[in-house]
């Protein structure tokens, strides 16, 4: 059994103490209902185990300023390899992070301009936006500058007195509104709109005096004295003069709502100083090349004839190929990497493994097909072949029948998700699969007709003249009270035309997003759906007693974990350990809290209920109404306090739904709702999705797969192709007539699908 990684008694999360051996040199692919413990396994126990173990054979020293692992539920795992896990989170830089610095090709071409460019600058660091040397001194090499936009902060209308200042903390009263009401400068009676040009910069920019403030504290008013700094000043220096990423949440969305940004004026966008920019190779500067599409890069370096610049050259050119081979060609070296897609950042982390001589390895793949349209996934598909057949393991948690038909084995978790999950239901082959009455094997084998009896639109939304980014001057119609599909390429301009164009002109459009909700350990579906207050006042209206003694959160936690339910102990230069509070038990709760009773349940016993068992306790009907949302979208299995941060993507992408489930007449935007979602689970979403329709809803859906294109009411296809081949509407119809259409990559993978 050397050939397997053997796993005895894992129980991470909803596992049921399995017992697994998963062969070692192949592609395997765990399959199962969103929830149903597949992460569980893969990650959160072969990933965290050999994680773990990687770090003990580092010296104690060493191993104390590296991540630490805590060591996974489970009983054993035998002849485990070094694992690389390649998952789809987005990429965590800084601001100034980009597709170059991502892929290391950034030094690698600040070398080949400080080689071989012309005129010569000096060494490579003259060529960065991110060293002193090359960055732009107006914009500290960020390429932008960021001001507070004045038409937001006042209203030039009102006077001080009248609540001039619109800027969070400033109403008329407070301290900071006194500053500038009692320095004796201004006449805080005086409209803005009639101050002087003089008036205007004692507002915005004086200083030199001190101001007396008064503050109320209980009844007693104090008196104290400030220092006056001119309103543009102070929250440019509060908010702006720092790095943004270190503000609080409620500060970075102040600073999003209140300012506005532009190209800075020296350098452009380019973020280099003159120096920098006035050095070109093959006719470019080194912005004006990393602004090139990947594809047009690869064939301009082929112009470098420096014996010199040539080994750089080759090396560049190696990594682009692989980018250009993943699909991504149309991306640029200095797009930011913050603004790529989930599906787009992990493509990215693969390059670097796509060239490395290492084997034996077991790389780990979260949902690689995400965000690829089915001609990618085909691409997606040999270059995972590629690894395995240089000697390493493949583990893919995958939902797309095409990366689980070209598997070598796979692993079926269910039966279905939650506690009713955490099994190994099916191992195997493709063949013995679908001979199964799985879930996962029921999805490969069903056959989706295409919806040969569309909506009738009646009126319809209209997108003129688009432009933003590759669209080029699209018009396009989407039909009122109907589900619309808008496919295409990724790169094809999908995204722009409906989460940029579309919503700019229809701004009272909800746009439900891929982004997560918020998953501390603290948040529950219960707080989620806004009803934990509604229960604490239950328990404590029925009580007598404060409702704060039944959160964990306020006076109800445990004194000992803090409302943990845990205590974790630093070990210096060992793995932390965590263990279940000994004064709660894990509950979180102070024991006061759990004496009283609602009905027969203490507030820990409510918070274990199932959604279902909920629906039957709670009949008060603010909490009824949203508990029946989360029953509606199937999620009547998970419990009122279970830590969202514990749920699958695709549990929370159906918690997301569940709040917009009973609203009217309304337009929704989802950005490829079927992020992490099964088959079964996908046939539940588009049930969700037509039943908002049926209450008058408009319901645009940005997707790749084929099984949602087909149900569509209307399909709007992208393309031809990504990037600046992109940006054009191919097709505008229903799903019938776009299988007529010849121009369409889409079309043809959808009449491939249904010829299978």
């Amino acid at each position: 059994m050397n050939n397997h990684i053997i796993i005895k008694g894992a129980y991470e999360n909803n596992l049921k103490h399995i017992d697994v051996s998963i062969p070692k040199g192949k592609l395997v692919v765990f399959t199962g209902v969103s929830g149903s413990g597949k992460s569980s396994l893969v990650f959160d126990t072969i990933a965290a185990e050999s994680m773990h173990q990687l770090n003990n054979i580092f010296p104690l020293y060493i191993r104390n300023r590296m991540p630490h692992y805590e060591v996974p539920k489970v009983e054993s795992i035998d002849l485990l390899t070094t694992a690389i896990v390649i998952d789809q989170r987005q990429f965590t830089g800084d601001f100034r992070s980009t597709v170059a610095t991502m892929t290391d090709v950034a030094p690698l071409l600040r070398l080949l301009f400080s080689r071989c460019a012309s005129p010569h600058v000096g060494s490579s660091a003259a060529y960065s936006n991110n060293d002193p040397q090359g960055m732009c001194p107006t914009c500290s090499g960020l390429g932008k500058t960021i001001q507070f936009d004045f038409d937001k902060v006042f209203d030039r209308s009102k006077s001080l007195n009248e609540g001039a200042i619109c800027f969070p903390g400033h109403q008329v009263g407070s301290y900071q509104w006194q500053l500038y009401a009692n320095s004796g400068l201004l006449d805080p009676a005086k409209p803005l709109s009639a101050y002087t040009e003089k008036e205007w910069f004692h507002f915005l920019h004086g200083s030199g005096i001190t101001v007396n403030i008064q503050s109320k504290k209980g009844n007693v008013w104090e008196s104290y004295r400030l220092t006056y700094e001119g309103m543009e000043d102070r929250i440019t220096r509060l908010y702006l003069k720092r790095d943004l990423n270190t503000l609080s949440n409620a500060n970075q969305r102040i600073v999003k709502e209140y300012t506005k940004e532009q190209l800075c004026p020296s350098c452009q966008g380019a973020g280099l100083n003159e120096t920098a920019l006035s050095s070109k190779l093959c006719g470019y500067t080194i912005f004006e090349m990393e602004s090139l599409e990947i594809a047009d890069l690869i064939p301009l370096l082929d112009q470098v004839s420096d014996p010199i610049g040539i080994p750089t050259v080759q090396k560049i050119q190696q990594v682009l190929h692989c980018i250009a081979h993943m699909g991504l060609g149309y991306l640029q070296l200095n797009r930011p990497s913050k603004t790529l897609s989930g599906g787009e950042a992990q493509r990215l982390k693969m390059v670097r493994h796509l060239g490395s001589s290492l084997v034996g390895i077991t790389y780990i793949f979260d949902e690689p097909s995400i965000g690829l349209h089915p001609k990618d996934v085909n691409r997606l598909g040999h270059l995972l072949l590629h690894l395995r057949n240089r000697g390493n393991t493949i583990l893919v948690v995958e939902h797309d029948k095409d990366i689980i038909r070209i598997a070598d084995e796979i692993i079926d978790m269910g039966p279905r998700a939650g506690q009713y999950g955490g099994q190994i239901v099916f191992q195997g082959t493709i063949d013995a699969l679908l001979l199964q009455d799985t879930l996962t094997a029921a999805n490969l084998k069903k056959q989706i007709p295409v919806n040969l009896h569309p909506r009738t639109p009646s009126a319809f939304l209209c997108i003129q003249n688009a432009t933003l980014h590759n669209l080029k001057n699209v018009t396009v119609r989407i039909p009122k009270h109907a589900f619309t599909v808008v496919s295409g390429l990724a790169g094809s301009g999908k995204s722009s035309l409906i989460c940029g164009a579309f919503q700019k002109q229809y701004p009272e459009a909800v746009h439900i997003s891929q982004s997560p909700i918020g998953t501390s350990s603290r948040s529950t579906p219960a707080t989620y759906l806004g009803i934990m207050n509604e229960i604490r006042k239950c328990i404590a209206l029925e009580n007598g007693v404060d409702a704060g003694l039944f959160s964990y959160n306020s006076s109800g936690a445990c004194p000992v974990c803090e409302g943990r339910g845990s205590i974790k102990t630093e070990m210096a230069f060992m793995n932390p350990i965590t263990v279940p509070c000994d004064a709660c038990q894990g509950s979180r709760y102070h024991e006061n809290a759990l004496q009283y009773r609602l009905h027969d349940k203490n507030i820990l016993e409510i918070m274990q209920m199932t959604i279902t068992e909920a629906l039957d306790f709670f009949q008060q009907p603010k909490i009824h109404a949203k508990l029946k949302t989360l029953s509606h979208v199937g999620m009547g299995y998970v419990t009122l306090g279970q830590p969202t941060s514990t749920l699958s993507g695709g549990e929370c992408q159906r918690l997301k739904l569940a709040a917009y489930l009973q609203t009217k007449n309304g337009i929704y935007i989802l950005d490829e709702p079927t992020t992490g979602l099964h088959g079964a689970d996908i046939a539940l979403l588009m049930t969700l999705l037509q039943q908002m329709v049926e209450h008058n809803n408009t319901v645009v859906v940005v997707e790749h797969d084929l099984d949602v294109i087909r149900q569509a009411d209307w399909v709007i296809d992208m393309g031809p192709e990504g990037g600046k081949n992109g940006g054009e509407v191919l097709f505008s119809g229903t799903p019938e007539q776009l299988l007529m259409c010849p121009a369409s990559i889409t079309a043809q993978y959808l009449r491939q699908d249904l010829n299978r």
